[in-house]
């Protein structure tokens, strides 16, 4: 109904663009009279009806009827957007059914492709776009959430549930094992910015481009794909004018707990195992319980716009208050926006100006508790006799309920993103454009430990610290956009244009222990008496990008297609025999279903079009500045200075030069097939591979001749190949129903193919570290190696437990464990699907989302897995049944499964009808739902575990760092004036 509205209002245009309405009748005029409706029969409100050869015409009205006098013997023409023209003869009572136009539905979808938009009909790279309508519903803490299982091959992972958590974003597999895997964002027309300087609530299409063809045109910022985020500010051809009001008031529980022993579990264990040095601490303690809470939050958001073909502006704020489920996490965020446009010189001229601020302040928790919060035992109390916290001896058994309470942890981030963009038509179809943008971000952090804080706070007599640091994005980019059209079947565009970029960050910290008194907190650090040399430090970098680019676009008879673009990027952070890099592209793209010989297909097939594409793009993201140049610290040995009587720091030299470090650069070959049938579903299949070739790392170098003994080099290659599958259907549509339908399906493989070459030697890197955990200190949970891919889980098999309770490892001829390839904790599969469905004024949707194939080392259960912690500490309630009399050995035992199928959001809502009667437009409630179930047989407390850039950081390993995610509930209302 949504897109029938829009359609409408261009209708109404049209008609009143019209010049001249129905001639005086003559003595043969009759009156036309008819219904215009869809094949369903639903009526096509503002249809347009036209005399052929003459002038005059109407529209339908809210049933589709239209009367029109007009010449007995004249043939009317009937057309609706989107729909195949009519012809018919005039007359009375006529029945007129249109067939929807699949390509015709096509053109008036708008893509952003980068410096600008194309047509969704004339793409030929891999582009996916998702309007808001089909975003995640719900609470949003962070906007990465709004793409979760809506597109094929993009994996939005949350791993955790504070609500101040962000979540990690990859597209069709990482490309680097070092460098960022998070796609380019680029907000209305500004590349590089944070995805979470606007407004969720303002956002009204993402499009993702997802092979180099479409993404090269961002050159060495472009490797890991590119989302182009469009906000609600466009102009419109009638004035507009709207306030509302969007809010919702939520609740939240975990969702799911460990299955530890109750206080009765481990009375009945000491009590069935006559445990003689057991200690009753006569309480009942659910350790996870005491720290969790249900949590209420709400949030509320004001919109005000007007909008007219000359000039507009739309202004916004919201308000959120987030509630963790750990007692005391909370996050508080106010974000605005304003942006305003006015045209000039008879249309010619456009300035748009805008700003995005927002400001969230946070109180984080120490993440140790939750390995206290298994450790302890459960009949040991949270408070003593005399209502203190009560305390028991031991490792890694302190109160966790002690330390999230005695703390105070206090973090703010505030967002700003400004921009001024200014068009100007120079002649007919040449266009000019030049933007300006100014993005600033700023954190400051302050913790206290007090002195009687169990950790930290005692042994330091008190601890304080306050961090600063920021960032700014200075970006100017200029372009021309040429459109030409010879003989009505070549119609061509070319871009050329010029970009430049500062980025400058700095930030420094200090910490002070030794307090007399914890009324300062971290207020007043001068007031502790005890400091070491690191304990304040600062820093400051700079880095410029400069780039040429340009696009053509070529377009024959609207069956055949060919896009080119090329992209010259200069960096300040390279060596200096390749600071600059080139990034080409080209794709085609056929129309077959507009061939001849398809003719016999029309009643069936709306669309069937073939593309292929070829690109390389870059990656410099992640990757410090100054890597290059030899720099020094003052690192080296102390040394008397005679001249000031005092000892000093002496300078070394901390990093070698290299004059030949670059970006990582990816090829990439897509082959695509779109196809629409039966005017109710639509699909794209996407083939791809991608190669990243001289991968960063930082490997060993011979002392002499080099320096130091380590260097970061370009040197490897990682190979990602798969398949992905979008599928929409409009399944029912009728007046009062209409019902559709969308799925998503991915497959990626990879494959680390090189790591090494004469000058540089890397021979099976670890990565994973178990150090800390019991009797595995030096230990390594993951292998770096070619025929591997990044996050390879690598160890002994376990084929399982024998009758003296110990694991049953493979071992070799002299008795040692065999190390093999476990699995990956790279997903294999990625799996969305949603609905949505209207009855009347009711509205019904569901989403979910699943990723299958990957593994996921169960740290915290292998830890717990110990005999040796009854009756001390606690354990799972399955760990009593596994039959396990021997330490904990890292092997295949807890390598898990981590496939899973969430249902991520389910909303119901009721749109009250008439309410223009008392001067609304539209009040809407609704109730959602999320996190309703997770399908999965991981048996820890969620498998979507944290996916680092970094391989050396451990990418899916649960251990003791699972903050719950929380069920919740949200009851919501929209309300338009």
């Amino acid at each position: 109904m949504k897109r029938k509205a829009i359609y409408t209002l261009c209708s109404l245009f049209i008609l009143f663009m019209m010049t001249g309405l129905c001639e005086t009748a003559t003595a043969q005029n009759i009156t036309a009279t008819g219904k215009v409706v869809d094949k369903n029969q639903e009526p096509l409100i503002g249809a347009t009806v036209r005399i052929v050869g003459a002038q005059g015409g109407t529209i339908t009205g809210m049933d589709g009827d239209f009367s029109l006098s007009c010449p007995s013997n004249s043939t009317l023409e009937i057309s609706f957007v989107g729909y195949i023209s009519q012809k018919v003869n005039a007359g009375t009572r006529l029945s007129i059914v249109l067939q929807e136009d699949a390509i015709a539905l096509e053109e008036t979808v708008i893509v952003g492709v980068g410096y600008g938009t194309m047509r969704k009909s004339d793409l030929t790279g891999a582009i996916t776009s998702v309007n808001a309508k089909d975003m995640k519903q719900g609470i949003i803490t962070s906007a990465e959430q709004l793409l979760q299982g809506k597109v094929a091959g993009l994996s939005v992972v949350q791993s955790s549930g504070a609500p101040e958590a962000g979540a990690s974003i990859r597209l069709r597999g990482g490309t680097s094992l070092s460098a960022s895997n998070g796609p380019l964002v680029v907000v209305d027309g500004i590349p590089g910015v944070d995805f979470n300087s606007v407004q969720p609530s303002e956002i009204v299409s993402i499009d993702v481009l997802k092979d180099a063809s479409a993404a090269a045109i961002y050159g060495s910022r472009g490797a890991n794909g590119v989302i182009i985020v469009t906000t609600n500010r466009a102009a419109s051809d009638t004035e507009q004018k709207s306030i509302q009001y969007n809010g919702y008031v939520a609740i939240g529980q975990v969702a799911k707990h460990m299955d530890l022993l109750s206080a009765d579990q481990w009375r009945a264990y000491v009590r069935e195992n006559n445990v003689g040095q057991a200690i009753d601490y006569g309480a009942d303690t659910d350790w996870q319980k005491e720290l969790e809470r249900t949590a209420i939050s709400h949030s509320h958001n004001v919109a005000i716009s007007n909008s007219r073909k000359d000039n507009g502006y739309r202004a916004s704020i919201t308000y959120q208050n987030n509630q963790g489920v750990i007692v005391r996490n909370s996050m508080n965020r106010l974000a605005g926006s304003l942006a305003a446009y006015q045209t000039g010189w008879n249309g010619r001229l456009r300035i748009e100006a805008g700003i995005n601020a927002n400001f969230d302040s946070w109180h984080p928790i120490d993440n140790r508790i939750f390995e206290r919060m298994t450790n302890l035992n459960p009949t040991f109390p949270v408070y003593d006799q005399n209502g203190d916290f009560a305390q028991i001896g031991g490792t890694n058994t302190e109160n966790p309920v002690e330390i999230n309470a005695n703390r105070a942890d206090d973090q703010k981030r505030h967002r700003f993103l400004g921009y001024g963009k200014v068009e100007l038509d120079l002649v007919k179809g040449l266009k000019a454009v030049a933007n300006g943008s100014y993005e600033y971000q700023s954190t400051e952090g302050g913790l206290y430990k007090p002195t009687y804080a169990m950790m930290e706070g005692k042994s330091e007599k008190g601890w304080g610290q306050r961090t600063y640091a920021k960032y700014t994005n200075k970006q100017i980019e200029t372009y021309l956009n040429y459109d030409l059209e010879l003989a009505r079947i070549h119609r061509m565009n070319f871009m050329a244009g010029y970009s430049y970029l500062i980025n400058v960050y700095d930030g420094f910290g200090s910490s002070r222990s030794g307090f007399d008194t914890d009324a300062f907190l971290y207020n007043n650090l001068a007031a502790g008496s005890d400091f070491r040399a690191g304990d304040v430090y600062s820093y400051k970098g700079e880095a410029k990008l400069a780039s040429f680019f340009g696009r053509i676009n070529y377009n024959l008879m609207g069956k055949y297609m060919l896009t080119a673009t090329l992209r010259r990027d200069g960096s300040s952070r390279f060596g200096t025999n390749h600071k600059w890099g080139t990034f080409p592209s080209v794709s085609l793209a056929w129309r077959i279903s507009d061939e001849a010989f398809m003719e016999s297909t029309t009643s069936w097939l709306n669309n069937l079009k073939l593309r292929a594409g070829y690109g390389v793009t870059g990656n410099q993201a992640g990757i410090g500045e100054y890597k290059s140049l030899a720099v020094l610290s003052a690192d080296g040995a102390s040394y008397y200075d005679a001249a000031s009587g005092t000892w000093k720091k002496s300078y070394v030299q901390a990093q070698n030069v290299n004059p030949n470090l670059k970006w990582e650069s990816t090829a990439q070959l897509n082959i695509g097939l779109d196809f629409g049938i039966f005017n109710r579903i639509n699909g794209t299949i996407e083939f791809y591979h991608k190669k990243t070739s001289d991968l960063l790392w930082t490997y060993p170098v011979p002392q002499p001749p080099y320096q130091v003994g380590t260097m970061l080099a370009n040197v490897g290659d990682l190979v990602n190949k798969g398949i992905e599958v979008s599928l929409s259907a409009n399944i029912l549509r009728q007046k009062d129903l209409t019902l559709d339908a969308n799925v998503t399906f991915a497959y990626n493989d990879q494959e680390i193919t090189k790591l090494s070459n004469d000058a540089y030697q890397a021979v099976g890197l670890q990565a994973g570290s178990l150090h800390g955990l019991r009797g595995m200190s030096g230990m390594y949970s993951q292998i770096i190696k070619e025929g591997y891919p990044s996050g390879a889980f690598y160890g002994p098999k376990c084929s399982g437990i024998d009758s003296d309770g110990n694991y049953i490892i493979n071992r070799d001829e002299d008795g040692k464990p065999i190390n093999e390839y476990l699995g990956s904790a790279q997903p294999k599969f990625n799996l969305g699907f949603g609905m949505n469905l209207t009855y009347r004024d009711f509205d019904f949707s569901f989403a979910g989302y699943g990723m299958f194939g990957q593994k996921v080392l169960n740290a915290t259960r292998m830890a717990m897995f110990d005999p040796t912690r009854l009756p001390a500490q606690n354990v799972p309630d399955d760990f009593l049944e596994s039959g396990i009399k021997s330490d904990p050995v890292f092997s295949s035992y807890f390598v898990e499964n981590g496939s899973f199928f969430r249902l991520q959001s389910v909303t119901l809502g009721y749109t009250l009808p008439e309410v223009k009667k008392i001067g609304l437009e539209k009040i809407r409630f609704y109730l959602t739902g999320e996190n309703l179930f997770c399908i999965t047989g991981y048996s820890g407390i969620d498998p979507e575990v944290s996916l680092p850039d970094n391989v050396l950081e451990g990418p899916g390993i649960d251990r003791f760092n699972s903050y719950p995610r929380p069920r919740t509930f949200s009851l919501g209302v929209n309300i338009s004036f």
